[in-house]
């Protein structure tokens, strides 16, 4: 019995070290002009932002979720801080400042996509967010909608990788065991 648990661990051991390799390995890449019918940004590093203004104002998309703004952030004071047209903000970006992580961002894209319609979105985050953040909302939109992820490069270093191939790990674990 006790031969058998060392070589269960030792394989779940050896999935986990070749997934965690797979993960900092395969971090997505910014897509490419592919139309959708939305696009969501998740808050986060100011890179974020600025490629879905840009994305918006080339006209990739009808309107522009920013989910997870700060409460105190105006949607007037994001026109100056990112060289945007107050125009383009009036009439196109919705803010959403209700969520506070990844899984409550997923619940207000999905309340905001159903309420608007739109059957096809781009989700802008950082590439080592991305699995996780598509994950959640996917779980949330089902097959209905289609999700064009367009990650965000960074260069994480080992520490942010493991945290966020845990975090990855946990948020698919409790997806599937529906908590």
């Amino acid at each position: 019995m006790i031969r058998f648990l060392y070589r269960v661990t030792v394989l779940l051991l050896i999935a986990y070290l070749l997934g965690y390799a797979l993960f900092a390995v395969l971090l997505p890449t910014p897509a490419g002009v592919e139309r959708t019918d939305a696009i969501v940004v998740l808050t986060g590093r100011p890179e974020r932002l600025r490629r879905g203004f840009d994305l918006l104002g080339r006209g990739l998309a009808q309107r522009m979720l920013i989910s997870g703004v700060d409460p105190s952030v105006r949607a007037r004071e994001l026109a100056p801080a990112y060289h945007v047209e107050p125009r383009l903000i009036a009439c196109c970006v919705d803010i959403e400042q209700r969520s506070f992580d990844t899984r409550s961002n997923a619940d207000e894209v999905k309340r905001w996509m159903e309420g608007r319609g739109y059957r096809s979105m781009r989700l802008v985050t950082d590439d080592v967010h991305m699995p996780r953040a598509r994950n959640e909302i996917a779980s949330r939109l089902g097959e209905a909608i289609s999700i064009l992820p367009d990650a965000i490069p960074t260069s994480p270093g080992f520490r942010e990788l493991f945290f966020e191939y845990n975090k990855f790990l946990f948020a698919w674990a409790a997806d599937r065991l529906g908590i």
